[in-house]
């Protein structure tokens, strides 16, 4: 049988590769990237690389040839392709090809998810039913990555800032979520929808956790979305504010709030502490 992993040189393809080398034969693993001699560099030795690109609907059609189960990592959105699109190639890709079972990295609760974060994911979601494949949505929650600079800036003496409120984040480290994604992709009778998530805390949940283990003192500041995008401006994110800002809301809605212990159980144990993470990241 043979597993492949579709990019494969990210962040997160990288560490479900790795994790799969633990799972399965490497002979058995197809890597899948654009740029195959990164992925040559990167990746370990004694597993297949093909060269793939979302843009490129027949070429991934070749490429999944031969493939028995397949994990679907989404791509990054905001690009010259739209990334539903894109999506869609490698839906319809994959079904050509016979490919027996899809596991694809989505959004918390895509399927009523009010946030246009989600909408290129409910689209793939539903893509993926239609299509009759057997298929896995892996719903990933929030990487803990996702606030290294405002862990570092804590750590380092800065205000800690945000405009969340009380909203809820299932924060958990982006290698625990692949870890999971490589253990779905060999599990005999997956589960139709995994809601990944750690345990759900707010941002005055992270701040003390910093704070207890950092050696500097920092300022805790809960702002309005107005004074926020004042202090984002004067960091010189520009256009990406809007971005952030749109998260801290998606945060202080409850759309990141997640209590089903769907992680851990596929990871067999308690998700990395938030202690720990801090450290680690």
């Amino acid at each position: 049988m043979k597993y492949g992993v579709t990019a494969a040189t990210g962040k997160f393809g990288k560490k479900a590769v790795e994790y799969l080398t633990e799972l399965v034969n490497k002979e058995d693993i197809v890597a899948f990237a654009r740029n195959t001699k990164k992925a040559e560099k990167t990746l370990p030795s004694g597993i297949e690389i093909r060269k793939a690109d979302y843009t490129d609907e027949k070429g991934l059609e070749e490429a999944f040839t031969g493939i028995s189960r397949l994990l679907f990592i989404s791509s990054i959105p905001g690009k010259s392709y739209p990334r539903d699109k894109q999506h869609l190639n490698v839906v319809q890709a994959a079904q050509n090809a016979g490919v027996s079972f899809v596991a694809y990295t989505s959004f918390p609760h895509a399927d009523r998810a009010k946030s246009p974060l989600a909408a290129d994911h409910k689209i793939t979601e539903k893509a993926l039913t239609d299509s009759g494949l057997r298929h896995a949505f892996l719903r990933n929650n929030w990487y803990l990555e996702n606030e290294t600079d405002l862990i570092k800036g804590a750590f380092a003496g800065h205000p800690f800032q945000y405009s969340a409120g009380d909203g809820r984040v299932g924060w958990a480290l982006e290698r625990e979520y692949a870890e999971a994604a490589a253990k779905v992709l060999v599990t005999e009778v997956p589960k139709m929808v995994y809601e990944f998530a750690g345990n759900s805390l707010s941002f005055v949940d992270l701040a003390k956790a910093i704070a207890s283990i950092s050696k500097r003192q920092f300022k805790v500041e809960s702002l309005s979305d107005d004074e926020y995008r004042t202090e984002l401006n004067r960091a010189g994110l520009g256009k990406t504010a809007d971005v952030v800002l749109m998260i801290q809301n998606l945060i202080k809605d409850g759309e990141l709030t997640e209590n089903d212990r769907d992680l851990a159980d596929v990871l067999g144990r308690e998700p990395t502490s938030l202690k720990e993470a801090l450290l680690e990241i």
